[in-house]
């Protein structure tokens, strides 16, 4: 099942998020408005948003309030992705030119950072004292899994608790505080928000370790990049921590991420790349991110029977076995 499909019936307040996205970061500026609008034209699955959307539906669904959660997420999103792509060095994104190679990094932290305070102006229109506090914690969160993924480049003496602690700060707490926020700003039962927090952490790992597989099995065509980006940045991720566990690859491996290291990237990473695929460490990623798939669907057993809840069900088998 395409995402999209699953989205159908809520087609008509998605297209109401993204108006207000676009409404939200227009400027007067006119440098500001090309390139945030760049950003935002380059798409995105909005997952964040749709994960804020069916989580009010738990509650008193009002779409004027889940507006000030759902758009601030996504722009949070969009930001870190502006900024990762300065760090990264990455030339495109789905596709299309990154602010940063379409300007220069100057004019991408700025835009990132303009649309951090676009979020967060519009999320204090929201008087509830603990949804800033539980979104204040997580963008802490975010910046020291960026600062460890930095720290952590071509680093092969990691561990897995470690990778796990990086993605949970990077990726997984925006995609839980998103369900968590949702049910909230709708007046839910704690019991409910707290469901559905735990539904979207485990959904988030779920997504980013799936995320590190396709880097290292997808094509070009499904990814908007070349295959095996990760590693060329110095980005060890789980299938490779696993693929430098097996004795007889270990050291063939090191000398190839030793050389990539050695050349910043600058070079063909096809013969690591064969050597992970023919590891053991793809099929375990596998296998851990669908334990998180099962954490996800057995938080779910809290909510009520609706259909809100079967959507979340249905994104969540998507995000484990999506092909982009």
């Amino acid at each position: 099942m395409k995402l999209w499909d699953i989205y159908a019936t809520m087609k008509s307040d998605v297209s109401f998020i993204e108006r207000e996205l676009e409404r939200t970061i227009v400027s007067d500026h006119e440098l500001l408005n090309e390139t945030s609008l760049h950003l935002l034209k380059s798409g995105g699955k909005r997952i964040r948003p749709v994960f804020v959307l069916l989580s009010g539906k738990f509650g008193t669904y009002d779409l004027d309030q889940l507006k000030r959660v759902a758009v601030p997420l996504e722009l949070i999103h969009m930001a870190s992705l502006v900024h990762d792509d300065v760090i990264d060095d990455a030339s495109t994104r789905r596709g299309n030119l990154t602010v940063k190679s379409k300007w220069d990094n100057r004019i991408a932290m700025y835009t990132g950072d303009y649309i951090y305070g676009k979020a967060l102006m519009l999320i204090t229109e929201l008087k509830n004292p603990s949804i800033h506090q539980i979104l204040s914690r997580a963008m802490v969160q975010m910046c020291l899994g960026e600062m460890e993924q930095i720290r952590d480049f071509f680093n092969t003496e990691q561990s897995v608790r470690q990778y796990l602690l990086r993605i949970r700060r990077k990726t997984a707490i925006l995609i839980a505080i998103s369900c968590q926020l949702g049910a909230i700003a709708a007046g839910a039962d704690s019991k409910i928000s707290n469901a559905l927090y735990r539904y979207g952490y485990n959904v988030g790992m779920t997504f980013q370790i799936r995320d590190d597989v396709l880097d290292l099995t997808g094509t070009e065509a499904q990814l908007g990049k070349p295959p095996g980006n990760d590693i060329k940045q110095g980005n060890i991720t789980l299938p490779v921590l696993f693929a430098l566990q097996e004795s007889k690859l270990r050291d063939p491996l090191l000398e190839q991420i030793k050389h990539i290291h050695k050349l910043n990237g600058e070079t063909d990473v096809t013969e690591a790349l064969d050597m992970i695929r023919a590891s053991r460490g793809i099929q375990k990623a596998e296998e851990l991110a669908n334990q998180y798939l099962e954490k996800a669907l057995d938080a779910l057993k809290a909510l009520p029977d609706q259909r809100a809840k079967r959507s979340l069900r249905d994104i969540a088998h998507f995000i484990a076995s999506r092909s982009h």
